[in-house]
């Protein structure tokens, strides 16, 4: 639980009527602004308030007192209390001020859409609604679902940043590892390229593949040449 100074505004009171602090001092150490020490002062503020004492609280001690009033320049420091009371955990749906409940389905509709992996227990702690509602943001059922438009939670203030990660890392935990996809179709190496046959825009029909087991007859070749040589003789003749 974080240390903080119980009663502001009466340890004020106190402070204006029983020390030769200043107005800054009190202030800082209050929280307060100094116009409003000095109205305090003034007796145009917090009539009706009986100051509390800080020294008997345990928040202040008489050394720091007077060390402030030694020197104006001097920040008081609280003290540590003596009894730590561990921050009870909240229990239940988040507590949504009614000034924000109206934004509850726009931030709904943020984080069924562009976080669908989070569970409807999740978003009801991230922004303090019911699971009924949800549902109706998520189906398209809400009675205002025609004016709904997705505002990120964080920015409309119902949930921190951290609050948002942690869930949706949670959520990644969670999720089923989705299967690698299939291998589509793929360049074939150079070595297999190099003795494809080349296609020409006129031809009709696909060749065959040449063979490496397929065996050159040396005879076959030379007497066709020939035979091509003596009709190209013929001709001239």
């Amino acid at each position: 639980m974080a240390n903080q100074l119980l009663m502001p505004k009466a340890t004020a009171v106190w402070l204006v009527d029983n020390t030769g602090l200043t107005f800054d001092q009190i202030a800082r150490f209050c929280a307060l602004h100094p116009l409003e020490v000095k109205a305090i002062a003034d007796e145009e503020a917090a009539q009706g308030i009986k100051g509390l004492d800080p020294v008997t609280t345990g928040q202040l001690s008489r050394e720091e007192i007077e060390k402030g009033e030694a020197d104006p320049n001097h920040v008081l420091k609280l003290s540590d209390p003596k009894v730590r009371v561990p921050q009870a955990k909240r229990k239940g749906p988040r507590y949504t001020p009614v000034s924000k409940r109206q934004d509850r389905p726009n931030a709904i509709l943020w984080l069924v859409r562009y976080h669908p992996e989070l569970k409807d227990a999740q978003i009801s702690r991230l922004v303090g609604t019911t699971k009924n509602t949800i549902e109706q943001v998520r189906n398209r059922t809400h009675w205002n679902s025609a004016n709904l438009q997705p505002v990120d939670p964080v920015a409309l203030g119902l949930c921190s940043q951290i609050d948002l990660d942690m869930e949706v890392q949670k959520a990644a935990k969670n999720r089923p590892a989705e299967p690698e996809p299939e291998a589509g179709d793929t360049l074939l190496p150079a070595a297999q390229t190099e003795s494809m046959p080349v296609f020409q825009s006129g031809d009709t029909h696909t060749p065959a593949p040449a063979s490496d087991e397929d065996e050159i007859d040396a005879d076959a070749v030379f007497a066709k040449l020939n035979a091509l040589k003596k009709d190209d003789e013929g001709k001239a003749e």
